[in-house]
């Protein structure tokens, strides 16, 4: 079949006469606007959960990604499959020593994570950093790019790094993480480093799952941390001046002196632990050794007294009871016809026709009733 041919727009008429000079060469074709050697991906068949626990067991980095995924979703079937999956995993937890890495946006925590987190590896330790991304409230999307900013690590054999978004839970550490903790360790990993999204009430959250509870700092940080240092330097184990280097080491050595003092002014620890106040430079690696041994110090210190194991189990009892709340909130508000009462109950208390605590224990009273039918 002959090709047809086709000229520009604006293509004379003199260039059809026969006895024209004029010639107008064909343009080129139009590509196609999908590519036809594309493939698109199918949907990945899911594996039974014995499948991703013994893959996991072996040490499979793809399972152990997937299996974290599906404990991210929100899809019921794949809840119960990870469910099950962390049921198999349990009893080849616990081996590890989680330590929980939280500061000021800006403070180098990834650049920190990174310098330790090299030195961990290269001693022979299998790392693995869960690091919590700040969803937006907007979007609800992550850039999840912790893992692009630790380039040296994430090439490592013996790191696992799984950035992951925090999805509007609170400061994005909840039940999910303590959950992707225990695959980790079933997968081997003997260091676990939890980082989270910055300041606030998500320290609570990591506090609850970790072992040891490390606060970076910046020196010459002012007045405007007062109202949250506190409560946070009362949970850490130790505080680290980060960014100790160069013009700023004076000021570092300063700040280092002025939180010592600040740590004799709190109650002692139920551990028996007196935090440490250390500096360090994740640019440098000067102090970074000194704080792993300050770890490891802290765990021969709690593991001989008796506080480690007490506190781990502390800890799965508050975790029980957390994974309860956020259970019934769910199905409460997935309950068939929920949505339309809880509605019609707002408008009543926006036109201030009920009070908002009324409403509330009317809702729960219709949600009771229903449950106490089936």
């Amino acid at each position: 079949m002959e090709k047809k041919k086709s000229h520009f727009k604006g293509e004379v008429e003199e260039s059809k006469r026969k006895d024209s000079g004029l010639h107008v060469n064909d343009g080129v074709d139009k590509p196609p606007q999908v590519n036809p050697n594309l493939k698109f991906k199918r949907e990945r068949k899911l594996l039974t959960a014995k499948q991703y626990a013994d893959g996991i067991l072996e040490g499979n980095r793809t399972l152990l990604s997937q299996s974290i995924t599906l404990i991210e979703s929100s899809l019921p079937e794949r809840k119960q499959l990870a469910q099950d999956i962390i049921n198999l995993c349990v009893p080849h937890a616990g081996n590890s020593v989680r330590i929980g890495i939280t500061g000021v946006p800006g403070v180098g925590k990834s650049s920190f994570i990174e310098s330790l987190g090299h030195s961990l590896v290269q001693s022979g330790r299998k790392l693995a950093v869960l690091a919590i991304d700040p969803s937006s409230e907007r979007s609800k999307g992550s850039i999840l790019g912790d893992k692009t900013r630790m380039n040296l690590l994430s090439s490592d054999e013996n790191a696992f790094i799984r950035p992951s978004p925090s999805a509007g839970s609170l400061g994005g550490v909840a039940r999910k993480t303590r959950e992707s903790i225990i695959l980790c360790e079933a997968a081997g990993f003997d260091t676990i480093f939890v980082e989270t999204v910055g300041v606030g009430q998500s320290e609570i959250a990591v506090h609850s799952m970790v072992d040891f509870f490390l606060l970076l700092m910046l020196a010459g940080a002012g007045d405007e941390l007062q109202g949250i240092k506190r409560g946070i330097m009362e949970m850490a184990d130790a505080i680290a001046i980060n960014k100790a280097d160069g013009d700023n080491l004076q000021r570092a050595e300063l700040a280092k002196a002025e939180y010592k003092s600040a740590l004799h002014l709190f109650p002692p620890t139920e551990s028996g632990w007196v935090p440490k106040v250390l500096t360090c430079s994740a640019l440098t690696k000067t102090g970074i050794q000194e704080i792993w041994d300050t770890v490891q110090e802290y765990v021969g210190k709690t593991r001989g007294n008796g506080f480690f194991e007490a506190r781990r189990k502390e800890q799965a009892r508050y975790w029980m009871y957390e994974t309860i709340n956020e259970s019934l909130k769910a199905d409460f508000y997935s309950s068939e016809g929920m949505k339309t009462q809880i509605k019609a109950m707002e408008a009543q208390v926006l036109s201030d026709k009920k009070s908002s605590f009324s409403a509330a224990h009317k809702l729960l009273n219709q949600y009771y009733s229903k449950h106490n039918q089936k």
